[in-house]
């Protein structure tokens, strides 16, 4: 058995290892070493996460899916959730979750009482039910956050204070760097700097009118 931690970020400006001490801390408390970390800056929203696929192209049945809460793993839409659900199933691993204690069994060494098969497939259901739950309460915590920050953009037009959100300069320069200078594709670009394709293209665009002479742009 292999113990694998996802820790995931969603910018860029944001560090993925924010709670690997804790969670070093958690398993060796319970005799364990953690073998390997996937670290990555995406939003827990997307389903394709290069370093999540790489941990299940890597992982081995009966192999501990380690993370500090659900929402590391899923901001997921219930049909997005139950898509990676299947995909972490088939590779047969374990979901171990800091805040869902009923996870923590897959890493108790004395279990004596759990040997009952009847015990262990409650306990199981039980584990899922709430992995379920939790899953469902990250995607609804996201939706809010979103709401809210309509809410407040909204508010702000109204009383004519938004100006919108500052455009990152330094990550624009890269753009163009590795556009440009390193000949990178659009999507390598995107994955390289955490944007999207049509940021890409936006930031090019940007780039080229803030090039042009005043006598080129009223031509």
């Amino acid at each position: 058995m292999f113990i694998r931690a996802y820790l995931r970020a969603s910018t860029k400006d944001q560090s993925a290892d924010r709670a690997k001490d804790i969670m070093d801390q958690f398993v060796h408390e319970r005799g364990y070493k953690i073998a390997s970390y996937y670290r990555e800056n995406i939003s827990g929203t997307k389903l394709e996460r290069p370093e999540l696929a790489r941990l299940l192209t890597d992982s081995h049945p009966n192999d501990i899916l380690l993370i500090e809460q659900m929402d590391r793993l899923t901001r997921l839409t219930n049909s997005d959730w139950e898509t990676l659900k299947k995909k972490i199933q088939q590779h047969q691993l374990r979901i171990v979750s800091l805040d869902i204690p009923t996870s923590w069994q897959a890493l108790d060494k004395q279990q004596p009482e759990k040997n009952d098969p009847v015990t262990r497939a409650v306990i199981s259901s039980i584990n899922n039910m709430i992995i379920d739950l939790m899953a469902t309460m990250s995607y609804k915590d996201w939706i809010s956050r979103l709401n809210r920050q309509k809410q407040g953009i909204k508010k702000a037009h109204e009383q004519g204070k938004y100006k919108g959100k500052k455009a990152d300069h330094e990550r624009h320069k890269k753009v163009i760097y590795y556009r440009h200078v390193k000949k990178l594709s659009i999507q390598e670009t995107a994955y390289a700097t955490g944007y999207s394709k049509a940021q890409i293209c936006r930031i090019q665009r940007l780039n080229i009118l803030n090039n042009l002479t005043d006598e080129q742009k009223n031509f």
